[in-house]
């Protein structure tokens, strides 16, 4: 079985000191990433465990991770939350303990390590339990780009050039945005020196022709990529609330935060304006259907239990399923469970904990966990196959990003692109004009997110959403409009976006040149 996560949040440098968009990634922080990294390292300390785990993180959170401007925010946060925390009313005493355990022991742990996470992520890659994937620069929805291919070249190319910059070597796999797949996709991905990405079972089960073995198998598409589909059976149980683990009554209830139940005037003390979440829960799930204001206090050791015992259920259920496969395939089963990383701590706040007793149990279990590239390894040939366009999003295939909330945006992004391939075909004449277009093309990368059209089919926080792709895409006007001498702007504005929008150092706007048309073979 391979356990596949993808880690991603859109850039939020440029917020000022206690925006909701610094509370979204070090609430991740907390809760996803730095328990993850101490479930793998935990994991790969036990000689009677073999943790093997693919994990995307996405250029983005990639810049997050290495900006030390932001993380020297992080434990300030930490401490007014720890402060706050001593407002709980005492019938949730057990509960506020655990969390100022956890507060506490983040703290430390950011300390030990200079606030710099990515060079565990780097050694656990080394070791060989980590397998790190790629993902498009700002997790732009790649089918609503392809009218331009200079366009998803740009996102591919930045992405893995960002990926080696801070990791140290090049990805072979790639999460792709919304794991969003269209015909001829694969020649520009492997074009970009990626190998293997995953699909949704409909992007494999309705391909041409179909897999024999299905999603347990991955194929190889035409253009030389080989894809995983994602298996169902294995995935539901995880994270679905309503049907899976997560529902159940004893785990943390996400929506009731300590955040909406203080006074405002104590938010107000610690510098919160106004009742917003703070990564502070202190009720369980209680109930399928129980309402917010009747949930019962958190009970840390209950869940810890309850985790435990779902993870044997989860394992024997893939053991069961993988025993059935082999009985009817010619070669050995891989079941693929993809899931957004920040179901495990944020969405599912004992979901590390869930992961680390599947990696203790698994070996008992008699299911062999692998990576994605170790999968690959092993010699097997590979079905030729052309995949099917798919998404995993709502629907299956393109609609939650392309509807009546958002599809004014797509026609401004290929405005843009077709600006800015014109421009990079005509040449740059100096140092000044590249980097001025060098800019742009930040700006460019930061409108196309997908975050932003998800937010507005979704209809939570749209003004921030559309005020960031006008923001990006009237900065990238008024640069073009720089490059070509018909604007000057003021220094210190220049100066304040490349201060804001300063992540991908190493974007390059010739990536956006259009590649010449190949020849048709003679005869």
């Amino acid at each position: 079985m391979a356990i596949v996560l993808h880690a991603h949040l859109p850039y939020v440098h440029s917020s000022e000191p206690g925006s909701l968009e610094e509370d979204w990634y070090f609430q991740a922080l907390l809760e996803c990433y730095i328990p993850l990294l101490e479930v793998l390292e935990a994991a790969a300390a036990d000689p009677a465990q073999r943790p093997r785990l693919s994990l995307g993180l996405s250029p983005t959170l990639l810049s997050l991770l290495g900006s030390a401007e932001l993380g020297a925010r992080f434990q300030p946060w930490l401490a007014v939350r720890l402060e706050l925390l001593a407002q709980a009313h005492p019938s949730h005493a057990a509960a506020a303990s655990a969390q100022a355990a956890r507060l506490e022991a983040t703290i430390a742990a950011w300390q030990s390590c200079g606030g710099d996470l990515l060079p565990r992520f780097r050694r656990l890659q080394q070791a060989g339990v980590l397998d790190l994937l790629t993902c498009a620069a700002t997790h732009g929805y790649l089918p609503l780009l392809r009218e331009f291919p200079e366009a998803v070249r740009g996102q591919l190319l930045t992405a893995v050039r960002e990926h080696e910059r801070l990791l140290g070597t090049r990805p072979q796999g790639i999460w792709l945005p919304e794991c969003a797949y269209y015909e001829g996709l694969d020649r520009i991905l492997t074009g970009a020196g990626l190998r293997y990405a995953i699909l949704d079972a409909h992007g494999l089960l309705h391909g041409l022709p179909r897999p024999r073995f299905g999603v347990y198998a991955p194929i190889v598409s035409p253009g030389g990529m080989a894809f995983f589909g994602r298996d169902s059976g294995s995935t539901l149980p995880v994270w679905s609330a309503r049907d899976g683990y997560p529902g159940q009554a004893a785990y943390r209830e996400f929506h009731r935060d300590l955040g909406w139940d203080l006074p405002s005037s104590e938010l107000v003390e610690h510098g919160i304006a106004s009742p917003r979440p703070l990564g502070l829960k202190l009720h369980s799930v209680s109930g399928r259907d129980c309402p917010l204001e009747q949930k019962q206090p958190y009970e840390p050791k209950r869940a810890a239990a309850a985790a435990a015992a779902d993870a044997g259920h989860y394992l024997a259920g893939r053991r069961e399923q993988l025993e059935q496969l082999a009985g009817a395939m010619e070669r050995r089963p891989l079941l693929v469970a993809p899931f957004d990383a920040e179901l495990f701590g944020h969405w599912w706040y004992e979901g590390p904990r869930f992961l680390a007793e599947l990696f203790r149990q698994a070996p008992a279990a008699s299911v062999g966990l692998v990576s994605l590239r170790e999968s690959l390894g092993g010699g097997q040939t590979l079905q030729l196959c052309q995949p099917s366009p798919s998404s995993w999003g709502q629907g299956g295939y393109h609609n939650y990003w392309l509807n009546e909330t958002n599809a004014w945006i797509v026609p401004e992004w290929h405005r843009a692109t077709a600006a800015m391939v014109a421009r990079v075909n005509s040449g740059v004449a100096s140092a000044q004009a590249r980097d001025l277009l060098n800019q742009a093309a930040r700006e460019l990368l930061l409108a196309q997110s997908s975050d932003w059209s998800f937010i507005l089919r979704a209809g939570t926080t749209t003004d921030l959403a559309r005020e960031r792709i006008h923001r990006h895409l009237n900065r990238f006007w008024r640069l073009l409009a720089a490059v070509d001498g018909r604007d000057t702007p003021p220094a210190d504005w220049l100066a304040a976006v490349q201060r804001e929008d300063g992540l991908f150092p190493l974007v390059n706007a010739a990536d956006w040149a259009s590649l010449p048309l190949r020849s048709p073979p003679a005869g």
